[in-house]
């Protein structure tokens, strides 16, 4: 069972809190390989302390926010729209695409483990978050189904 994503700013410190998923002992390796790999800049916003899990990063103030070894996103189905950015499929649900005021819940869905980042509507169109981070999860996560 997947524990809750949480994630939330503590007061006076600055640090944005993790909640980890429940993964497997390979997904946890190639999650925190990828964490220590991911760039200090992501949408030209520094990368930020977190505390809590060990599975994820974030950067910017409010923060984007990335988490390893989630599960399939809500609303997902096989047959959902695919967005390809340098070499990453990601999957975007269509009432956050419409919305521009909405954040974005963008999630990989052609590779494992998968990955979730989180991008705040001050920042969209996520493209730069997308590419920013495409060759830290391109080299630490495996594809197991190419969207198209």
């Amino acid at each position: 069972m997947l524990t809750t994503l949480l994630v939330s700013t503590l007061a006076g410190c600055g640090a944005v809190r993790l909640h980890d998923h429940e993964v497997s002992a390979a997904d946890r390796r190639a999650c925190q390989a990828l964490v220590d790999d991911l760039p200090h800049r992501v949408s030209e916003l520094p990368r930020r302390g977190t505390k809590g899990g060990d599975l994820g990063a974030a950067w910017g103030d409010p923060a984007i926010v990335l988490t390893c070894g989630v599960g399939t996103p809500k609303g997902y189905r096989p047959t959902s729209p695919c967005q390809r950015v340098n070499g990453v499929g990601w999957f975007v649900p269509e009432d956050q695409i419409s919305d521009q005021g909405k954040d974005v819940v963008m999630t990989t869905i052609d590779r494992k483990p998968n990955i979730e980042v989180v991008v705040p509507s001050d920042y969209r169109p996520p493209d730069a978050a997308m590419v920013d981070l495409a060759g830290a999860i391109k080299k630490h996560t495996k594809v197991v189904s190419p969207c198209s």
